[in-house]
């Protein structure tokens, strides 16, 4: 199942998004099928995955890594960095991913050394898909990052687009969509 968790900067996306994925854990240990699966086919307790792709590219950046490993600690996540080709991620049934946030994806596909450059939102759009159906729940943050301003340059214009196409995506493939509006949850879909 993919959760499509969106709010502003500073707006409680984050935290929303890892309660969400402790909640999905508890759960899924205490779900009869879960139980039956497990037995069946050997698989360990539900596992918490934080798949962070911000790049840790100056103090900054280094800065807010450090505070979302603070937010994180004591929930059991296990932490891997994926910051392009999210399709090379390992994933397991047991497994509740968290891919914090869509918008450093989107900026490393685009942009990064290592990044595609072309056809960023369809390599992401296929890394989600990929990703969704190897793991028990799924959960992708973004950013609202769609009104800041009314002029752009056009790389920064492209990104947005390519961005937008994703949300879009994740709209119509996503069983549930929420926005984090200054830390109240608005559901937009849920199925």
């Amino acid at each position: 199942m993919i959760y499509f968790v969106i709010g502003g900067s500073g707006s409680g996306k984050s935290e929303y998004a890892e309660q969400l994925a402790v909640k999905l854990k508890e759960e899924a240990a205490h779900s009869q099928i879960m139980k039956i699966y497990s037995e069946q086919f050997k698989l360990p307790e539900p596992q918490l995955v934080y798949v962070a792709t911000m790049e840790p590219a100056d103090a900054e950046s280094r800065q807010r890594i450090r505070r979302h490993r603070a937010m994180r600690e004591g929930r059991k996540f296990e932490t891997r960095e994926q910051y392009t080709h999210l399709e090379k991620l390992t994933a397991g049934k047991n497994q509740i991913l968290l891919l914090e946030c869509l918008s450093n994806l989107m900026a490393n596909e685009m942009f990064s050394p290592k990044g595609r450059k072309v056809q960023a939102a369809e390599a992401v759009e296929r890394g989600i898909i990929s990703l969704a159906e190897r793991c028990l729940h799924l959960i992708v943050v973004g950013n609202n990052v769609f009104e800041d301003g009314m002029a752009y340059e056009d790389q920064t214009l492209h990104y947005l687009q390519e961005t937008a196409r994703v949300h879009e995506f994740l709209g119509r493939h996503a069983q549930s969509v929420v926005e984090i509006v200054c830390g109240i949850p608005v559901e937009w879909k849920k199925e």
